[in-house]
């Protein structure tokens, strides 16, 4: 789904080919109380940072985590809607509020339920 995917830049129109590369816990890296899911899009790094709160906030509505995949696909959704919105592409980093992510949380779920799986990470990987 959003794991790996190419997007149309809503400006310049070129084709952006946007893959996952990693998730990692940005209190250790940049003191921020966030998860940090980074992204090449065309080889160039972006980072989509998701608050800590979002994991908080959905245990306490559905009492469920957000698994690393998910949060990946999370992340990944926002790029592509940023991407069509006409995002600033010389940023490095977006931060997503605990709404966002929330909603976005929504309608991956309910896009994995209709494909029937969530992929798994890492990309490229049998299991």
């Amino acid at each position: 789904m959003y794991e790996d995917f190419h997007v149309t830049d809503r400006w310049s129109g070129e084709d952006l080919h946007c893959t996952w590369k990693g998730t990692i816990v940005a209190i250790a890296t940049r003191h921020a109380d966030a998860v940090d899911v980074r992204f090449d899009v065309n080889g160039r790094p972006m980072w989509i940072a998701l608050p800590n709160e979002a994991w908080v906030a959905q245990k306490a509505r559905a009492g469920k985590v957000i698994t690393d995949q998910l949060a990946a696909q999370i992340a990944g959704r926002h790029l592509k809607q940023l991407i069509n919105e006409g995002y600033d592409s010389s940023r490095e980093i977006y931060t997503m509020t605990v709404d966002e992510v929330l909603a976005h949380l929504d309608e991956v779920v309910e896009e994995a339920t209709a494909q029937g799986s969530m992929p798994l990470l890492p990309i490229g990987i049998d299991h």
